[in-house]
C-alpha cells in the first residue's frame, strides 16, 4: 500500500500478514506503523520499491510521483489506484475497490458493512445535538505552514456530519487557504479542530493561542480545541464512524 488509508483497509480485510512495507503516513494498525518503509505517499522512489518485490502496489491518487508509478508498471507490477473521494461514503467505495483489486470481495462487504453501521450510528447520535458549534478546521505543520480549511476537505464532511458549520466553507473557501489574523477573526469559530501532529508542531494549544487573531476568536478565547490522530480523522477508512462518534461528542458536549 502506498497510502496510509489504503494500508489500515487491507489489514481491516486480513491481509496484513502479506505486507511488505507501507509510506510513513501509515500509522494504524501498530503492524503497519512498524513495517518497512517505503518513504511519503507523495515522493516515492520506483528502485526502493521495486527491491522488496511486491506483486501489487495499490494507492490512492495522492501517491506518486506519477512517473514513479509509471516505472513501476514498466517492471510489471500491477498498480491500482483507488479513487480518493471527500465524502461520507469514500470509507465503503474505498474498502470495496480495495477488496476486489486483492481478491476477497466478501471479506470487503461484511467491513464495509460494518463501517456503515458504525457512520450511520454516529450520524443518529449527531442529530440528537441541540447545538450547532461553528468549527474551523486548521491544517499546520510548524511555522511554515498554516492554513485553513474549507470546502470539498474531508474535515468539512465530518464537520458537517458531525452537526457544525464550518468556518472556512462558510467562508467561500475551496480546499485550503493561507491562514491569517482577519481570516481567524472573520471566522468567529466556537471550536478548532487539528490535527495531532500538527497541533503538537507548534507547541500544542499554548503554541496555537499565539499565533496572531486566534485569541480574538470565541475558540481561542475559551480554549476550545480538538485534535485527533491524522489518519483517524481524515483517512475515512475502516474507523470513520468512530472518529465521527468522537467527534459528535467533542462538538456537542450536551450529548455525553
Amino acid at each position: 500500500p502506498l497510502n496510509g488509508d489504503r494500508a489500515e483497509i487491507i489489514w481491516a480485510l486480513g491481509l496484513g500478514g502479506n505486507v511488505v512495507a507501507t509510506d510513513t503516513s501509515a500509522t494504524y494498525p501498530a503492524a503497519a506503523a512498524q513495517a518497512p518503509k517505503i518513504g511519503y505517499q507523495r515522493t516515492l522512489a520506483a528502485e526502493g520499491i521495486l527491491a522488496l518485490k511486491p506483486t501489487v502496489i495499490i494507492g490512492g491518487e495522492t501517491a506518486g510521483p506519477p512517473e514513479v508509478l509509471e516505472q513501476l508498471r514498466g517492471a510489471g507490477v500491477p498498480v491500482v489506484i483507488v479513487a480518493t473521494p471527500s465524502t461520507l461514503d469514500a470509507p465503503m467505495l474505498k474498502i470495496r475497490e480495495v477488496g476486489a483489486a486483492l481478491g476477497v470481495p466478501e471479506v470487503a462487504e461484511q467491513v464495509a458493512a460494518k463501517t456503515l453501521g458504525e457512520i450511520e450510528a454516529a450520524l443518529a447520535l449527531a442529530a440528537r445535538a441541540t447545538s450547532k458549534p461553528t468549527v474551523m478546521f486548521l491544517y499546520v505543520r510548524g511555522q511554515g505552514t498554516q492554513q485553513i480549511g474549507g470546502r470539498g476537505s474531508s474535515a468539512d464532511t465530518l464537520i458537517c456530519a458531525a452537526a457544525g458549520l464550518d468556518a472556512g466553507t462558510t467562508a467561500g473557501i475551496n480546499g485550503f487557504k493561507p491562514l491569517t489574523p482577519e481570516a481567524l477573526v472573520a471566522g468567529q469559530p466556537d471550536v478548532f479542530l487539528l490535527l495531532s501532529a500538527g497541533l503538537a508542531s507548534i507547541g500544542g494549544v499554548e503554541g496555537l493561542l499565539k499565533i496572531p487573531g486566534v485569541e480574538q476568536t470565541p475558540a481561542g478565547k475559551n480554549k476550545r480545541v480538538l485534535d485527533y490522530d491524522d489518519q483517524y480523522l481524515l483517512g475515512l477508512g475502516p474507523r470513520t464512524g468512530q472518529a465521527l462518534h468522537d467527534l459528535v461528542l467533542g462538538l456537542h458536549p450536551e450529548l455525553k
